[in-house]
């Protein structure tokens, strides 16, 4: 079992990151959003998914992660928890072995029935939290919210493996 710490470090390691999710407009506080904004401000190579949208934040949108040339090396899921379970399927299928459900408040992204089906098709799937709460970069919120969250079970300590 890995570490949070250690899992997170290898999911922003990797430059290649799709975050499914996303909506189809800036306005509000959509997390999806938030967090594709910060991740390509960064420098990463971010890759937005929504299958209802061609642009979002001025950038082209894939349908699907499979729609993606070239694919993705880690996928942060930002949907309900319910199609979190149809995107880590195709994380399976795509060989995609980083995927982060995310939670800040709330039940965000999390279904353990999506994380069940990453860890028995070898993903070790992320529960909860957020990709920038671990950044380097993090700002102040991400970081309070970071021990906020740890200190009260929302965000683990631990990942558990993928099966083997």
């Amino acid at each position: 079992m890995a570490t949070l710490r250690t899992a997170a470090d290898d999911f922003l390691a990797q430059r290649r990151i799709a975050v499914a999710g996303v909506s189809r407009t800036s306005e509000g506080a959509h997390s999806g959003n938030g967090i594709y904004r910060r991740l390509r401000d960064r420098g990463y190579e971010v890759f937005a998914v929504n299958p209802n949208a061609d642009r979002v934040e001025g950038d082209p949108c894939y349908r699907s992660l499979a729609s993606i040339p070239d694919g993705v090396d880690a996928v942060v899921v930002a949907t309900t928890p319910e199609a979190a379970e149809d995107v880590v399927r195709d994380c399976a299928e795509l060989g995609i072995r980083r995927v982060w459900l995310h939670r800040s408040l709330g039940k965000g992204s999390v279904s353990e029935t999506a994380a069940e089906y990453g860890r028995q098709h070898g993903i070790p799937v992320i529960v909860g939290g957020c990709p920038l709460m671990f950044s380097p970069a993090a700002d102040p919120a991400h970081r309070i919210m970071r021990a906020v969250l740890t200190l009260t079970g929302a965000v683990p300590r631990n990942v558990q493996d993928a099966e083997q």
